[in-house]
């Protein structure tokens, strides 16, 4: 009988390695951070949340840093902790906490908080003396941030609280959420609330040096909003919402070819028989599918580099494969198909897997699972 609790089993680390593999351009990440720090006269805040886009958040961080950017922004307090742990110096800015997070933490670890709201406020002030703040206003998303009916309040709290030696104020962070579309009359009404909301603070008695509205598109394109920092995220890893610039993605997705079959015409692939062959085809697969990132509602339109040509995905998307349908081209196994990268060789990009998904090239590189190698 076979003992259960005997030695473990070999780890199949070794033969992951050779399975699919996402490398991240960091020299991309670099003329990208060079580009946006010449964009504004301001500080430039490198937004590395949601691991860096998905691009690795410290070795994006250290590359931003190195190249123009002089803060560093994330969501969460865990987020800004893993940075500090990996022996990040710069300021750090965490704008979304529930209001038990480790605020204690934030102050020992120097890490500065958004507070939108008087309950965030109390929150921080119970965490100890010392928290350095920037206050947050909605500037038209009804999203995060204090609704301009609460923020003189707010203002005046965090004042009082300032004055008392309980905390810095040393921020008003706002958000505009039609940057992409440059000509959008929203844009104008945000950064309208913003200044009222930055007079209404000076009102208050608070005299933040910091003011920062602006993210990625913003930053290209409306310099009216970039006030004394600007907060880019996606921009730095080559992601542009408002398409007015090119810059260098640093993503490459690849998989090696795990079997190859000749089928007959009237041969139907994968779950469902959505798909079935027209005519005697090879069909190539790929040990990839949605557990990976790869979105199922792109499959009927999705394409991957092999053999220096553009394949079409046969059959539905599964959860650990897809079918790539060759021709009557060789394929053999072993050989590596690039699913998507800067598109210098004629490979898929994530934009184009963004649209075949009908969604967002920030949804694409967030969503690249733990299973693929990262180099």
């Amino acid at each position: 009988m076979t003992n259960l609790l005997s030695d473990p089993p070999v780890s199949a680390e070794p033969t992951r390695r050779h399975g699919p593999r996402l490398c991240v351009d960091l020299a991309a990440v670099a003329a990208n951070t060079r580009l946006f720090a010449a964009r504004t006269d301001g500080a430039l805040m490198a937004v590395v949340k949601a691991d860096g886009f998905g691009h690795g958040a410290v070795d994006v961080a250290r590359t931003a840093l190195g190249h123009g950017a002089s803060w560093l922004g994330v969501t969460s307090l865990e987020e800004a902790f893993a940075l500090r742990g990996a022996g990040l110096r710069a300021p750090v800015l965490s704008w979304l906490n529930p209001v038990d997070a480790d605020f204690t933490g934030a102050i020992t670890a120097a890490v500065d908080v958004a507070v939108p709201s008087r309950e965030h406020l109390a929150a921080v002030l119970s965490g100890g003396i010392g928290a350095r703040v920037h206050l947050q206003l909605d500037t038209g998303m009804a999203r995060d941030g204090a609704a301009p009916s609460a923020w003189a309040d707010l203002c005046r709290a965090a004042r009082r609280a300032e004055r008392a030696g309980q905390l810095q104020v040393v921020g008003v962070m706002g958000h505009l959420g039609c940057a992409d579309d440059p000509s959008d009359p929203d844009n104008r009404v945000g950064r309208a609330r913003f200044a009222w909301g930055v007079a209404v603070a000076r009102e208050a008695g608070l005299r933040p040096p910091l003011r920062h509205l602006a993210a990625t598109s913003a930053t290209l394109t409306d310099p009216l909003s970039h006030h004394t920092m600007s907060r880019v995220g996606a921009g730095l890893v080559g992601i542009d919402p408002s398409r007015s610039t090119v810059l260098s993605p640093a993503m490459t997705l690849t998989a090696p070819v795990v079997g190859v079959r000749r089928v007959r015409a009237g041969t139907p692939v994968g779950y469902g028989h959505t798909w079935t062959a027209p005519r005697a085809t090879t069909l190539a697969l790929l040990p990839l599918g949605y557990a990976d990132g790869l979105p199922r509602a792109a499959g009927p339109r999705a394409e991957v580099l092999l053999r220096g040509r553009r394949r079409r995905l046969v059959g539905r998307v599964s959860m650990d494969q897809v079918v790539v349908d060759v021709g009557d081209d060789d394929a053999t196994i072993g050989e590596t198909a690039t699913v998507f990268g800067p598109g210098r060789s004629g490979e898929p990009t994530v934009a184009e897997w963004a649209a075949w998904a009908d969604t967002i090239e920030h949804e694409i590189v967030t969503g690249i699972g733990a299973r693929v190698v990262r180099t």
